[in-house]
C-alpha cells in the first residue's frame, strides 16, 4: 500500500514529470503479469514514471490505471487522457525527495 502524497507532494511530484515521456504503454491484452513487472521495474529505477493506457473507453482505462498503480504498490500522481504518472519511491537508490507533508 503505497503511502497518500499530501497536495504538495503531489504537485511537486507533477512539476518533476511534466517533461517526461511515457515509458511503458499498455497494450489491447490490458493488465497482465508481465507489465505488472515492467512498470514495478521501472519504478524502482526512476521512481517517477509515465504509463500510456491504449483502452478506448474511458471508464476501462481508468480502471486499468487504477489497477496498475494498486498492483505496482504506487501511487497514483495523475491521469490525462491516456497518460497516468505513478510515483514508488524506491529501496534501493532513491532519487526523488518529496517535500515535507
Amino acid at each position: 500500500m503505497p503511502t497518500p502524497l499530501t497536495a504538495a507532494q503531489t504537485r511537486f511530484l507533477r512539476g518533476q514529470a511534466h517533461d517526461l515521456k511515457a515509458m511503458l504503454q499498455v497494450g489491447g491484452k490490458g493488465i497482465t503479469d508481465a507489465v505488472v513487472a515492467e512498470v514495478a521495474n521501472a519504478l524502482e529505477h526512476h521512481e517517477l514514471i509515465k504509463v500510456k493506457v491504449a483502452a478506448e473507453d474511458r471508464e476501462q482505462r481508468a480502471e486499468m490505471i487504477d489497477t496498475l498503480a494498486e498492483r505496482t504498490g504506487a501511487a497514483l500522481v495523475q491521469k490525462i487522457g491516456h497518460t497516468a504518472v505513478l510515483y514508488r519511491q524506491s529501496s534501493e537508490k532513491r532519487q526523488i525527495v518529496l517535500p515535507r507533508p
